[in-house]
């Protein structure tokens, strides 16, 4: 079969895979919940592209993406409620009405004003769309399947805008030794699990903030984190074969040095 290039290739092999003749049998039983998983995992990978600055892989991952969008609109359009166009016409609709300072005559001095008008052109819209379901609230808006660390900061971000929020990193350092001190309560005695999972909660939501005042992305920092305890790790797995030993072998004294040394050669070499 022979497929045009661009978007309307995209929609005819997405239409041929979801033929119900001939289509392909995964595909086929997909639902717009199922696909969910997948469209997550998409945005990390193509958020791990960007972060080892790896190009072509980045491009190869935008693409997969952009097959989420269009399975989507597929679904919708066979369940008779939107298609790919309506898709497109209504981000195309959301970018001219909320940069009338690019399409219209409302004039932007910088990048921090055009934050603030960004975010209470939201703000007038999610008002606008609650209002006959329930009160308004500033957190309207902040998707609930966001990475935790991800919608943590996005919170405090939207209530920080009214004032709510700490002057400075060190009232959050404060609140952090308080938070630790209520999860040591908690683990030294015979608490629940459910109040265990609340102070440690706490904690980690506490910690989120710390990172925002500090300037830091929580979810970029983390998965550095994870990227550096993965690199060290493997290195003490390959020291550990060099021995003819490996993790489950070797005691924690040996990884630990192993561990150690590892850091050591990854620290910077001083001038």
């Amino acid at each position: 079969m022979a497929v045009e290039p661009g978007v309307g290739g995209l929609l005819e092999v997405m239409a041929r895979l979801r033929d119900p003749e001939g289509g392909c049998p995964w595909d086929l039983e997909q639902t717009l919940d199922s696909i969910v998983p997948h469209t997550l995992e998409e945005a990390y990978e193509v958020a791990d592209a960007v972060a080892r600055k790896d190009y072509p892989e980045l491009c190869d991952e935008l693409g997969d993406l952009l097959f989420q969008v269009v399975f989507y609109a597929r679904l919708a359009e066979e369940a008779g409620r939107f298609g790919f166009t309506d898709v497109v016409a209504a981000i195309v609709d959301k970018l001219v009405r909320r940069h009338p300072h690019v399409f219209g005559d409302a004039l932007v001095g910088s990048a921090a004003e055009q934050t603030r008008a960004w975010e209470a052109h939201k703000a007038r819209e999610r008002a606008a769309k609650a209002a006959a379901e329930r009160p308004p609230s500033l957190l309207d808006g902040v998707a609930r399947s966001l990475p935790a660390l991800s919608r943590a900061a996005k919170l405090q971000r939207r209530a920080a805008r009214t004032g709510f929020d700490w002057p400075d990193a060190a009232g959050v350092m404060d609140k952090l030794q308080e938070e630790l001190g209520e999860l040591d309560e908690v683990l030294a005695e015979a608490q629940l699990q459910a109040r265990r999972e609340e102070e440690m909660g706490d904690l980690l939501f506490t910690c989120v903030n710390l990172a925002r005042h500090c300037g830091v992305d929580a979810e970029a920092a983390l998965r550095r984190a994870n990227a550096k305890f993965e690199r060290r790790f493997r290195a003490v797995e390959t020291a550990l074969r060099a021995r003819g030993s490996s993790p489950e072998q070797a005691d924690l004294e040996e990884m630990d040095a192993l561990w150690t040394a590892q850091k050591h050669k990854e620290a910077p070499k001083s001038e």
